[in-house]
């Protein structure tokens, strides 16, 4: 049975949804193990046993936080070492992506990025060139590193609870003293709303808002759903660049998408067109946006929006 590695980062007091694909993925691969870095909080070793997660390993030291990546990467060398994995999972996040690749050096493993599912024998599946085409593929080395894109997996907790063992593994010496040190950090300020790249549903507006998120927020939170934006919103300064979904911004896979006064230019595709459902709201009717679109409304988002959120209101009211 193949032994496969999954990285859980700072996970607080719960896991996200994300981290429980991660594990529901490891365990239909083979035998799975954690390497955490972060607290080790009751609920999240509940959640680990609840799994099926065979070990959980921690880090020797407690300060890889203070700094960037390369630390890390070295931890996860090193556990994935110890453990013998030969598949290690890390969520696809821009952070995740970039330990993958420093962990392909350190493990002169494969390492595929970007991944909406894996079968049984390690062969792992994308959609790119902004989801025109299906791919399959798979790391001809020892060790292969994917890193899987949020709301693939349905998250399934095992058939039988387990107890899992800890571990401590030794983090390389050197690893942390020649590396670059975080100094300080400001804490983002909650807006109550899912995070973008978790979340099951996202409403995306863009150049047609003219500046004003209202109606896009307005309807978000009418559904329980996170803010996306394009690239033109985010670069005018309507919406912060963290809410960017597209080629250079955020890739999201959400059960619905709704896309408000956005172009559906490739860019923004790149980033969206793995969703489940996609709703096009655009008063043009030759936007490309409804090429890709599973329902399109052409209209003007000013009034198409606030109708939406309440009769959704109403609805749940």
């Amino acid at each position: 049975m193949a032994k496969v590695l999954v990285f859980i980062d700072n996970p607080g007091a719960s896991l996200k949804k994300s981290s429980l694909e991660l594990l529901t993925l490891a365990r239909s691969l083979g035998e799975s193990a954690v390497a955490l870095n972060g607290e080790l909080s009751d609920g999240v070793a509940a959640a680990f046993g609840e799994y099926g997660v065979g070990t959980v390993l921690r880090p020797s030291t407690d300060d890889l936080d203070d700094f960037l990546v390369a630390p890390k990467a070295a931890y996860l060398a090193a556990a994935a070492e110890s453990t013998g994995a030969g598949i290690v999972l890390l969520d696809n996040s821009p952070e995740g992506k970039e330990i993958a690749a420093r962990l392909g050096i350190r493990l002169n493993a494969g390492v595929i990025t970007d991944v909406v599912a894996v079968d049984a024998d390690g062969t792992a599946h994308k959609s790119v060139l902004a989801g025109s085409y299906k791919t399959a593929c798979k790391a001809t080395t020892a060790v292969s590193v994917l890193t899987l894109k949020a709301n693939n997996v349905t998250p399934e907790p095992a058939a039988a609870p387990t107890t899992p063992e800890t571990a401590t593994v030794e983090v390389p010496a050197g690893s942390t003293t020649a590396a670059a040190r975080i100094t300080a950090r400001e804490q983002k300020v909650a807006t109550g709303r899912p995070d973008l790249t978790d979340a099951r549903i996202v409403v995306a507006g863009g150049r047609g808002m003219d500046g004003d998120f209202g109606p896009v927020e307005e309807l978000a939170d009418a559904l329980g759903a996170a803010v996306g934006a394009s690239r033109a919103a985010t670069d005018a300064g309507w919406i912060s660049h963290d809410a960017q979904v597209g080629q250079t911004g955020k890739t999201v896979s959400p059960q619905l998408y709704i896309s408000a006064g956005i172009s559906g230019a490739i860019q923004q595709k790149a980033g969206m067109q793995t969703s489940k459902v996609i709703v096009a709201i655009n008063k043009d009717a030759e936007s490309p946006v409804f090429e890709i679109a599973d329902f399109g409304i052409v209209g003007d988002v000013f009034d198409v929006l606030p109708q939406a959120a309440a009769e959704i209101k109403k609805r749940k009211g």
